[in-house]
């Protein structure tokens, strides 16, 4: 007789790569019947567009197969179903998966391209998928996809997005026209308001929000009315990008959407003669990583055409766009299952004081916490060299506020009026090391 601990631990070295742990402690294996020597059950992943469910569905089969008295193995494939709370009127997004924001604190970032080759990517991998251009100043997909008067319908007093190549698409741009949007915060919240509550997308696997630059009153209507899974910050490799990157982290963190990583835009051209990656504006990917605590998602080039959409597949940009596919699935998946047991931070007197998930403290002299600031204000852009002058910080100097930003970083607002500062939890860690030397 085949037991149902015999099928579970012939599973449990199949490790996700992204969580560190075997599928079984993950709670992945959900339905398990046994019959016989029949036995089904299937693998409950974090996301549909889980980028190792093939590999999952081999591996369990192939396990599970060579236990004794096995004869037919049936592996089922399915996704955690997300509960999504929105706003009262907001039932329209009800059957789409994960609902993803793509945002830019400035404009001239390539934030709408990057968003319409993201969408069509995910669509080729066979995904529902839909994106919404909410940019009511300048929506970009009736550029980008080439729709500048295309004919909406309605059903059920509901507009119907333009499907195109299998991609469905929904823009301010399609029901305002080609004229100018003269009008006013209230106004311009009620047409978002209004678009996402009228456009039914039906069943999705990814919402790509193409959000208008900026952290206004327009970007805290769309974040508050939709319930989204996460957000992605484009930017480029110049000063005044990264300036504004930490208002965006901030923004989204403010109303509890999870910013998923960055993506750098613009970040270098190939030679066409010594095909070597020339970054005019420095290579700042790990500096990104140690100022913000976020990943970079992907890295783009300066591409000519790189605007174009319809028919990219052959540009050079197809690379990053694939690997930012495939990270976006990643992180959707970690955040639906991170861990709750995060460090936990207080502003003691004199001190930063943290308390680490593995039973650890780590008391930090304020002082030193904000000497070590990596913001624009404290750090030279290009060269990292240290604007502030620590000779300049009050001995006396306090955390007047202290929050953390998700699972990756913590904002201090200090007494010297400096609150822009972001300290990742492996920074916090460095500098809890050195303290100790």
């Amino acid at each position: 007789m085949v037991s149902e601990s015999a099928v579970l631990d012939s599973m449990r070295d199949i490790i996700d790569p992204d969580l560190g742990k075997d599928i079984v402690s993950l709670g992945f294996i959900k339905k398990l019947a046994i019959d016989g020597g029949d036995v089904s059950f299937t693998v409950e992943l974090t996301t549909p567009a889980c980028p190792v469910k093939d590999e999952f569905r081999d591996r369990c089969e192939k396990a599970v197969k060579g236990i004794p008295g096995v004869d037919s193995v049936t592996v089922n494939m399915s996704a955690m179903e997300v509960k999504r709370s929105t706003q009262p009127g907001i039932n329209t997004l009800n059957r789409v998966n994960s609902v993803i924001a793509v945002s830019s604190c400035k404009g001239g970032v390539g934030k709408s391209t990057i968003a319409a080759r993201l969408a069509r990517q995910l669509q080729r991998e066979g995904l529902k998928v839909g994106l919404l251009d909410t940019d009511i100043y300048g929506p970009s997909v009736p550029t980008l996809f080439n729709l500048h008067q295309p004919q909406l319908m309605m059903r059920d007093n509901m507009l119907i997005p333009i499907e195109v190549d299998g991609l469905l698409l929904m823009s301010v741009g399609f029901v305002m026209g080609d004229s100018p949007a003269v009008m006013r915060g209230p106004m311009v919240s009620g047409y978002v308001q209004q678009i996402l509550q009228q456009t039914d997308w039906g069943d999705l696997d990814y919402l790509i929000i193409d959000m208008p630059p900026g952290t206004g009153d327009i970007q805290l209507t769309l974040v508050q009315l939709a319930a989204l899974d996460g957000a992605i910050i484009v930017t480029t490799p110049h000063s005044l990008s990264l300036a504004d990157v930490a208002r965006g982290i901030l923004m989204f963190e403010k109303v509890n959407v999870p910013v998923l990583g960055i993506v750098e835009n613009m970040a270098y051209f190939v030679c066409d003669n010594c095909d070597k990656k020339h970054y005019l504006f420095g290579h700042s990917a790990q500096s990104l990583k140690d100022r913000f605590g976020l990943r970079n998602l992907a890295e783009f080039p300066i591409l000519e055409g790189m605007s174009a959409v319809q028919g990219a597949d052959e540009a050079e940009g197809v690379g990053p766009i694939k690997e930012l596919a495939e990270n976006l699935h990643r992180a959707v998946g970690i955040r639906r299952m991170e861990a709750t047991d995060l460090p936990e931070v207080s502003a003691n007197p004199g001190h930063i004081y943290v308390k680490w998930p593995d039973g650890t403290d780590s008391s930090i002299p304020n002082k030193e916490v904000r000497a070590s600031c990596q913001c624009a204000a404290c750090r030279e852009e290009y060269t990292g060299e240290q604007i502030l002058d620590p000779s300049t910080i009050p001995d006396t100097i306090e955390a007047k506020e202290v929050g953390t930003l998700g699972n990756y970083a913590v904002s201090i607002a200090w007494s010297d009026g400096h609150t822009s500062g972001i300290f990742s939890w492996d920074h916090l860690r460095g500098l809890a090391r050195k303290s100790a030397v």
